[in-house]
């Protein structure tokens, strides 16, 4: 296997990780009844709101940032991205194998945003994402030099607000406890890349013209 068939198999790798990292998030606010942002979060609320399924609703609401993002961000990213949100809603849907149980609501929020959080570091890092507000977040850093973790807290906080209606007022403020904690990590992820980048860029040599 030579080095670029390597990196190629470890971005997958990670990628998968990241998505095995956020389904167990997910799992865990979903037994928390908790809600999160993003298209997670609103297909989370749909969820419980219409007793369907989360993964058919993830799917669906993914179909026009999936749009988006090839005319946005690119096709590379896009397939990546796709391939990402159809791990999750797979994984995801393996929680209908276990029995039922409930989780602590508080307890559940904090671990579960940290989780999801953790997840989609990875796979920014990789080149992907989980659509929704992620991609949005990572288009306005790109585009724009904002930070992800402000932006996806601001998109998230928007739908956390329309999930009102389908927890208690109890569980809707301990679910923007749930994506302040996703939020803050996305923050520190940027602030890490930043700080490891910037000796790197110091480091170019200098172009002498004569």
């Amino acid at each position: 296997m030579d080095k670029e068939t390597k990196g190629i198999f470890r971005k997958w790798l990670h990628i998968a990780l990241g998505c095995v990292v956020t389904a167990a998030g997910l799992i865990l606010l979903k037994h928390s009844h908790v809600v999160t942002g993003g298209t997670a979060g609103l297909s989370l609320s749909l969820s419980y709101l219409f007793q369907t399924k989360f993964h058919i609703v993830f799917l669906l609401l993914n179909i026009p940032f999936a749009v988006f993002a090839y005319h946005k961000i690119g096709r590379s990213f896009t397939f990546r991205t796709m391939a990402a949100i159809s791990l999750l809603s797979a994984l995801t849907s393996v929680d209908r194998l276990f029995s039922d149980f409930a989780i602590p609501a508080l307890p559940g929020s904090i671990i579960g945003g940290a989780f999801i959080g953790v997840g989609i570091c990875s796979l920014f890092k990789n080149g992907a994402s989980l659509g929704g507000s992620t991609i949005l977040a990572l288009y306005m850093q790109k585009r724009y030099g904002l930070n992800p973790g402000k932006t996806n807290f601001a998109f998230d906080f928007i739908v956390v607000l329309t999930s009102f209606s389908a927890v208690s007022l109890d569980q809707g403020f301990i679910s923007v406890l749930s994506i302040a904690v996703t939020s803050t990590i996305l923050s520190f992820f940027k602030n890490r890349l930043n700080s490891v980048d910037r000796p790197q860029r110091n480091a170019l040599p200098t172009t002498v013209t004569t």
